[in-house]
């Protein structure tokens, strides 16, 4: 360990021990918690809460959001914090005016697992997913042919070779010996071995996910449901005893003063809809 090391779960209150650091940005940290919402885009209506420990990735809690959508998956409590909970910085959301449900995020929510469960659901995910890169501008994953069928990588050169996987499912392809006679190694790698490629067990997930991310209607419908959830965070965060810092410790008392304050901002929104209560037993919105 040498100086500046931090264990990434390491306690950092003695007054709180489930406050965790985390970050917005590489340059913009916090400590304490995130809460997470996640809303209908047409009403505007927060539907779940969460708060999560600040190190906790946003995918690993949005499971818990959307129980109603994905009845069958594990719910990641396991962890109790406090002191400053901080916005959270993706977003879900839920659209029944399709043929089946539909879950709005950011590049936060990208993550191939729960990329995995909401397709196991039947769930259609329009998540931004982080795009291929490599330095330099050279070749990106998404340049090579990864054929996850007959488990093979082509590279651009056309030269294929098996993905050796691991007990975990896992994989790495590698070009090392084609990459030393190559004529297009220079735009593929730096590598004096040669080139290798890592094919995660969830691969194929977030590959469909980025292709799908370059239709031009798929990305209209994204940044048309996008402010709406944004602007539910805004509503959470603009009052003095909003989201932005934690009125108490411990995560269980603060996801309650989160849901609390989901609720009050909820109400305010049924006012602007002008809601009310009809004679066959049901809510309805008045017409304007």
């Amino acid at each position: 360990m040498g100086p500046g090391w931090c264990w990434a779960d390491r306690v950092i209150s003695t007054v709180d021990p489930q406050a965790r650091h985390g970050h917005k940005t590489s340059a913009r940290g916090f400590d304490g918690y995130k809460g997470h919402i996640a809303a209908d885009p047409d009403s505007e209506i927060i539907t779940a809460t969460e708060v999560s420990a600040g190190n906790q990735g946003d995918a690993q809690t949005a499971a818990d959001l959307l129980i109603d959508l994905l009845p069958d998956t594990d719910g990641q409590d396991d962890t109790d914090g406090q002191d400053d909970t901080d916005g959270q910085d993706g977003q879900s959301g839920q659209d029944g005016g399709q043929d089946r449900p539909a879950v709005y995020g950011d590049a936060a929510y990208g993550a191939a697992e729960f990329l995995e469960k909401l397709d196991d659901a039947g769930t259609e995910a329009t998540v931004e997913t982080q795009p291929a890169t490599n330095a330099g501008g050279r070749f990106t994953k998404d340049a090579l042919g990864i054929d996850l069928d007959a488990d093979t990588v082509t590279c651009p050169n056309q030269t294929t070779v098996p993905i050796r996987r691991n007990r975990a499912g896992d994989g790495t392809a590698d070009l090392g010996t084609a990459c030393a006679t190559c004529p297009l190694a220079a735009r593929c790698t730096t590598s004096k071995s040669g080139r290798k490629v890592a094919v995660g067990r969830h691969e194929r997930l977030p590959a469909r996910a980025r292709a799908a991310s370059t239709d031009p209607a798929r990305r209209a419908d994204y940044r048309a449901t996008r402010p709406k959830i944004r602007r539910k965070l805004a509503h959470l965060m603009r009052h003095r005893h909003g989201g932005g810092r934690a009125r108490m410790r411990g995560r269980t008392k603060i996801a309650a003063d989160f849901s609390l304050l989901a609720a009050a901002v909820n109400l305010a929104r049924l006012s602007v809809l002008a809601i009310r209560w009809t004679r066959p037993g049901t809510w309805a919105v008045a017409t304007r």
